[in-house]
């Protein structure tokens, strides 16, 4: 690995760890999830689970976070060819899109999850 590989690849990390750390960087909540709470209940009505939408909310934008970067590595693998870069980049894409399901969590429309359609 070149030193300069190396060097970006430290300034990602670091980068990486520190958006995790404070919950996905400039990425912040819509106003009217905040304070609200996720529900999970069994199909009789009992509450399985109780969470805060922020926990939530850092869970879902620590996941977009760990794509990108998967999504950097696999652009920049140098043993994988054009097609296998392109397969791999289509499941990236869908994965996207399963979680477009979460926008309304988002505030701003750009930090938003898109699919193969965006």
């Amino acid at each position: 690995m070149e030193v300069d590989d190396l060097h970006d690849l430290l300034i990602e990390s670091v980068r990486q760890a520190l958006s995790e750390e404070n919950g996905g960087g400039d990425i912040r909540i819509s106003p009217r999830m905040s304070g609200g709470n996720v529900v999970f209940e069994d199909g009789e009505g009992r509450v399985v689970k109780d969470l805060p939408v922020a926990t939530v909310f850092k869970k879902v934008t620590s996941v977009r976070e760990k794509l990108r970067v998967l999504e950097q590595k696999i652009n920049n693998h140098s043993s994988l060819d054009a097609a296998e870069v392109a397969e791999l980049q289509a499941y990236l894409s869908r994965c996207y899109g399963s979680l477009t399901t979460l926008n309304f969590l988002f505030r701003e429309d750009e930090d938003r999850f898109q699919g193969t359609g965006g």
